[in-house]
């Protein structure tokens, strides 16, 4: 399933304002006494949230391969506390999506950073693509978890600037279209991507834009809400206090090839046992 595109803030811009960068040496200055709160400080709590969906997503695909190579007998894709498990896994991650913007985008996102991220994000969606292509060609991913988050970091820069509650009514109706616009018109495989068709495609793991952008938006959102209330600031004081809380935040900042490689390895090695039990 999943991970995240995060920006970083290395000149510092003020709501309704050019960035400083623009202001030459007088920008500068008056950045340095901007107050704190206005500064990009990394949040431990959000990695450990990532590093936990992460080991939940984990879970489900080792579950899944159980079922795949016959070594167990799970019903993953049709048991319904299996498919609530997985939604809520890509909904955590999603919802993710739109908190770590909105952290990025404190005192101004860094364009460098959020653009090489978000290469290294569709350059994944592609590979996974492709990969799965030609391991499974019948339900191959073509719009997963990494295609999701990719577009959503895009399109949910509209909504940094708006005022929450305006983002909550957009992910009111992103997570109600499927059943207000839907039609034939989106079966097209071209359109398949959009989730407005009357049919779920065969795949191995298919997050379209509706109604998946909505967890975005009601992650971003809900980030907008905690940061007037200054609820960041005070989190980003706290540090991961156990073994395990500390592993998961390690996860949490390096999701992107935790995700890459935990399923190809966990493949290979069931993958052996199957063979080696039969």
């Amino acid at each position: 399933m999943k991970t995240d595109p995060e920006a970083g803030a290395s000149r510092v811009t003020g709501p309704d304002a050019a960035p400083v960068a623009a202001q030459g040496a007088a920008g500068d200055k008056a950045a340095a006494n901007l107050p704190e709160r206005t500064a990009r400080r990394r949040v431990p709590a959000v990695d450990m949230a990532r590093g936990t969906a992460l080991a939940a997503m984990v879970v489900y695909h080792f579950s899944w391969d159980l079922d795949f190579y016959g070594l167990a007998d799970i019903a993953v894709t049709s048991a319904t506390g299996w498919i609530a498990f997985a939604r809520m896994i890509a909904g955590s991650f999603l919802a993710l999506v739109g908190v770590s913007l909105v952290l990025a985008a404190r005192g101004g996102i860094n364009w460098r950073g959020y653009l090489i991220r978000l290469a290294q994000v569709v350059a994944a969606a592609a590979a996974i693509t492709v990969a799965t292509w030609f391991a499974f060609p019948a339900t191959f991913i073509f719009f997963g978890i990494l295609h999701a988050i990719a577009l959503f970091s895009v399109l949910a820069l509209a909504f940094l600037r708006l005022p929450a509650v305006l983002t909550l009514i957009g992910a009111a109706l992103a997570l109600a279209a499927p059943s207000l616009i839907s039609g034939p018109l989106f079966d097209r495989p071209w359109l398949l991507w959009t989730g407005l068709g009357t049919f779920f495609p065969p795949s191995n793991d298919y997050v379209p834009l509706f109604p998946w952008f909505g967890a975005t938006l009601a992650g971003l959102a809900l980030a907008q809400m905690a940061e007037g209330i200054g609820f960041w600031d005070r989190l980003a004081g706290w540090r991961p206090d156990t073994a395990l809380a500390r592993l998961a935040s390690f996860a949490g900042r390096h999701s992107l090839i935790v995700y890459l490689v935990h399923q190809p390895v966990m493949l290979a090695l069931l993958g052996s046992l199957a063979w080696a039990v039969r």
